[in-house]
C-alpha cells in the first residue's frame, strides 16, 4: 500500500510538472502566432510565399543534385498547393527515370569520401546543419503550414523535434564502436569493427515533412553515407529549404541529394539499384510492402515505419482529466494525421461516459481553419480524398450502431476542412476499427475488464503504437508488457523524442528510428581476424 500510495504521489508530481511544461509551452505557441501573423497581417498570399519569409532563398524549387540546382529535364514540374486554400504556391522540378540514375551514381562517389571523414568532422557538419536549422526554424514552419496546413505553433514544434535528431546524431557519429573478443586459438585476435552501409535512400510523408527526413539523414550522415531523399510531392518545399541549409552547412555535393517527381518511377528506380544498399520508408503498410518485394531482388536492408491502428486505453481508475488531456494530443493534433495517434479509445464501462463528455467539451472547443491564423488549433486535411475516406468509415459505422456525438462531417469553412468528431458505440465489427482513420475522428468502444481491453487492442494486424491510462503500478506492467506494440505510452499521450527507439512490430514495420539505436541501421559489422 505505502508503494502504490508513493507511486501515486510520483505521479501526480510528474503530471503537475507536465501541465506546467503544457502552459509555459502554450504561452510560447501564441507568442509564435502572434509574431508570425504580425509579418502579414492577414492569411498568407500563395502567390507570393517568398516575400513572407525572411530568407526568401529558402524558398527553392529545383532539385539538389550533386551537380547542385537543376531544374527538371524538359522543364517537367508539378504543382505544390495550400491544403487550405487551394491555391497554388509554387512549381517543383520533377524529375525522371535517368537522372535518378545519376544520382545514386553520384552518391556512390560521394560516399567513398564521405566515410573516411573522420566522425568528429561529421560530427561538425551535422552540428552546423541543426544551429541553421534553429535559426531558420520561424521561416520553415511558415513554408511547411503553407504546404501541409498544420497550425504554425505545430509546425514550429515540428522543426524543432527535427532538429534535435541532427544534434542527437551529431554526437552519436563520435559513439560508433567496435569490439575485441578472445580467440578460442591463442595465436588470433578477433576485432568487430562497424562500417557505414553505403548508398541509402529515403522515401518520406507529408504528414511530418521536416521531422521524417531529419529522422533518417542524420544518422545515415553521422554513420557515413551518402543518402538520397524522395519527399512527398505534397510537401516538398520543407525538404528543399531544410537542405539549402544543408548545403550552408557545408555538407559536400553528393552526399545528400533530393529528387522530386513520380513516386512509383523513383521508388521503382531506387529499389531496383544494386548500388542503393539501404532504403527507409515512412508511410503505409501497402507501399511498404510493394517497397519490400521491389527492394528483395538486390537484398536491400530495409528500415519500414509503416500504418499504425493505436489503441488508447482509458481504465476506471485512471485519472481523468490527464487521460482526456493525452488524448487530444494523440489523436487530434496535425488534425488527426499521424502514425501513432490515437485509433481507437478503448475505455472501460465505469468511466465510459465521463470520459465521452470530457472528451467532448474539449473536442469542440478546438478552433478549425487556416493554420497561418493566430489561435488556430486544427488545419485543414492535407487533401479531399482524406475526407472522404473519413466520411465513408464513418458512415460504416453509424450504419452498424455507432453514435455521432460531435462533428461527423465536413466543416463549414468547406475545402478539406473536418469537424473535430468524436463517435460513440463504436465496435469491433465497423471498418474505423480496422483501418487507419488518419483524421480528426475518434471512435470510443467500450470494454469490461482487462483481459478484453488487451484482447481488443491487440486485434489488428498494425503494431506501432498504444497508450495505457491507470493508477495501478501493477498494472502498467501487465498489460504495458501485454500488448504487442512496438511503443506504448503510460500515462502519457506524446511518446515521439530522438533519444528513443522509434518503431513498431507486426505489420507496422521493420527497424527503428531515433535513440542509439537509430544509427545501427546505417551501420555493418565487420569481424578482422588477427594471426599474432
Amino acid at each position: 500500500m505505502e508503494q502504490a500510495s508513493a507511486y501515486r504521489r510520483l505521479g501526480s508530481f510528474h503530471l503537475t510538472a507536465e501541465r506546467a511544461r503544457d502552459e509555459k509551452q502554450e504561452l510560447m505557441e501564441t507568442v509564435l502566432v502572434n509574431e508570425m501573423h504580425s509579418r502579414t497581417n492577414q492569411a498568407i498570399d500563395p502567390t507570393a510565399l517568398r516575400a513572407q519569409l525572411r530568407d526568401g532563398a529558402l524558398l527553392e524549387t529545383r532539385a539538389w543534385l550533386a551537380s547542385g540546382w537543376e531544374e527538371g529535364a524538359d522543364g517537367r514540374s508539378f504543382p505544390v498547393t495550400n491544403p487550405a486554400t487551394g491555391d497554388i504556391l509554387a512549381r517543383v522540378a520533377s524529375l525522371g527515370a535517368a537522372e535518378v540514375e545519376k544520382a545514386i551514381a553520384s552518391s556512390a562517389l560521394a560516399q567513398r569520401g564521405w566515410q573516411k571523414r573522420t566522425s568528429h568532422e561529421r560530427a561538425k557538419l551535422l552540428r552546423a546543419w541543426y544551429d541553421l536549422i534553429m535559426a531558420n526554424a520561424d521561416d520553415l514552419a511558415f513554408i511547411m503550414t503553407s504546404e501541409q496546413g498544420k497550425p504554425l505553433a505545430e509546425a514550429r514544434g515540428e522543426i524543432t523535434y527535427a532538429a534535435s535528431f541532427v544534434e542527437w546524431f551529431a554526437e552519436e557519429a563520435k559513439r560508433v564502436y567496435g569490439d575485441v573478443m578472445p580467440h578460442p586459438q591463442g595465436d588470433k585476435r578477433i576485432v568487430v569493427i562497424r562500417q557505414p552501409i553505403g548508398v541509402c535512400a529515403a522515401i518520406t510523408p507529408w504528414n511530418f515533412p521536416a521531422a521524417m527526413i531529419t529522422r533518417k539523414v542524420a544518422p545515415a550522415l553521422a554513420a557515413g553515407c551518402s543518402i538520397i531523399v524522395r519527399p512527398a510531392d505534397l510537401t516538398p518545399l520543407t525538404a528543399l529549404a531544410l537542405v539549402v541549409l544543408a548545403e550552408r552547412a557545408g555538407i559536400p555535393a553528393g552526399v545528400l541529394q533530393v529528387v522530386c517527381g513520380p513516386s512509383r518511377e523513383i521508388g521503382a528506380v531506387l529499389t531496383a539499384s544494386p548500388i542503393v544498399r539501404k532504403l527507409s520508408f515512412t508511410g503505409s503498410t501497402e507501399v511498404g510492402r510493394v517497397l519490400m518485394s521491389q527492394s528483395s531482388a538486390t537484398i536491400k536492408r530495409l528500415s519500414l515505419e509503416l500504418g499504425g491502428n493505436a489503441p488508447f486505453i482509458v481504465f476506471d481508475d485512471a485519472d481523468l482529466d490527464a487521460a482526456v488531456e493525452g488524448a487530444m494530443a494523440s489523436k487530434y493534433r496535425n488534425s488527426g494525421q499521424t502514425c501513432v495517434c490515437a485509433n481507437r479509445f478503448l475505455v472501460q464501462a465505469g468511466i465510459h461516459d465521463r470520459f465521452v463528455d470530457a472528451l467532448t467539451r474539449r473536442v469542440q472547443a478546438l478552433k478549425v481553419g487556416n493554420g497561418i491564423e493566430p489561435g488556430v488549433q486544427q488545419g485543414p486535411l492535407i487533401q479531399k480524398s482524406a475526407c472522404d475516406h473519413l466520411n465513408q468509415l464513418i458512415d460504416d459505422a453509424v450504419s452498424k450502431g455507432a453514435r455521432i456525438v460531435t462533428g461527423g462531417k465536413g466543416h463549414p469553412l468547406g475545402g478539406t476542412f473536418f469537424e473535430p468528431t468524436v463517435i460513440a458505440d463504436a465496435t469491433p465489427a465497423m471498418r474505423l476499427a480496422r483501418e487507419e482513420l488518419f483524421g480528426p475522428v475518434g471512435p470510443v468502444f467500450r470494454f469490461e475488464d482487462e483481459a478484453e481491453a488487451i484482447a481488443m487492442a491487440n486485434d489488428t494486424e498494425y503494431g506501432l503504437a498504444a497508450y495505457l491510462y491507470t493508477r495501478d503500478h501493477g498494472r502498467i506492467w501487465r498489460v504495458g508488457e501485454a500488448l504487442e506494440y512496438g511503443m506504448v505510452g503510460l500515462n502519457t499521450g506524446v511518446i515521439s523524442n530522438e533519444v528513443a527507439p522509434f518503431g513498431g512490430v507486426k505489420q507496422s514495420g521493420l527497424g527503428r528510428e531515433g535513440s542509439r539505436y537509430g544509427i545501427e541501421e546505417y551501420l555493418e559489422i565487420k569481424y578482422l581476424c588477427t594471426q599474432v
